[in-house]
């Protein structure tokens, strides 16, 4: 009771006190194709669907950024490999993305390159059925993403790129190509 005690002061009062190192803060809003492919298969399967974020953008240097996000992914299995051949072999998700990430990137007007990694938890529906793997599990797993990509515009608000999320405990990865734009909160100066 005590532990519980002093972690809801602490949180409590962490919202009261801002951090010092936050320079800026934005929303980012991502929609995209999603896909989900299983670590193992024989014959090459990635199935398809519907990617959506939002991520808090906490600028702390013109070159890195801390990146809590929340989004969602729906992957369904058309039956057919990436040749269109029919298969047996699938790898689903229907999942609520949660999680914090690190970006890296340059500090270049127009375009500048960046590459994400973090961790979270995916919460849902995870089907991956390869003649290596038979998993059907719903429920919460943790899941590693990794994005890479580019911000356009003079103030890289648009991003343009490429994020997966690993999930190691359903032998497959979820990802997107999508597209973002950033939003600025009122930042205080």
């Amino acid at each position: 009771m005590k532990k519980t005690l002093i972690i809801l002061i602490i949180v409590l009062t962490s919202h009261l006190a801002e951090a010092q190192f936050i320079k800026e803060k934005s929303i980012n809003a991502q929609i995209g194709y999603g896909i989900s492919v299983p670590y193992n298969s024989i014959d090459e399967v990635a199935d398809g669907g519907f990617f959506a974020q939002g991520e808090l953008v906490l600028n702390v240097a013109s070159w890195f950024e801390l990146r809590p996000y929340a989004g969602f992914i729906l992957t369904n299995s058309s039956g057919k490999d990436l040749n269109n051949n029919p298969t047996n072999e699938k790898a689903e998700s229907k999942a609520f993305l949660l999680g914090g990430k690190a970006r890296v990137r340059a500090p270049i007007a127009w375009v500048a390159p960046y590459v994400e990694i973090g961790i979270g938890t995916s919460i849902g529906k995870f089907e991956t059925l390869t003649a290596f793997d038979n998993i059907d599990k719903g429920g919460i797993i943790y899941h590693i993403p990794f994005s890479i990509g580019l911000e356009l515009g003079k103030n890289n608000n648009v991003d343009l790129g490429f994020t997966y999320y690993f999930q190691p405990s359903v032998q497959q990865f979820v990802g997107a190509f999508a597209v973002g734009i950033t939003f600025p909160l009122n930042n205080k100066k």
